[in-house]
């Protein structure tokens, strides 16, 4: 059976692929753009309320 290769989702970018938007980036791990955003506390939080609003949408 072949095997696929995992597709890493962009932790910032809800619901879409990991697209390597950052140059040097090799994936969210490494992506300046996640960085900052889990560092900036406003930024955290911005990005908890759209996926609670996100999740809250899946579940109706």
């Amino acid at each position: 059976m072949p095997q696929r290769r995992a597709s890493p989702k962009c932790p910032i970018r809800l619901g879409e692929p990991c697209t390597l938007c950052v140059p040097g980036a090799t994936g969210p791990h490494d992506c300046g753009l996640v960085y900052l955003v889990r560092s900036d506390p406003d930024l955290r939080e911005e990005l908890a309320a759209r996926r609670r609003k996100r999740h809250a949408q899946r579940a109706d």
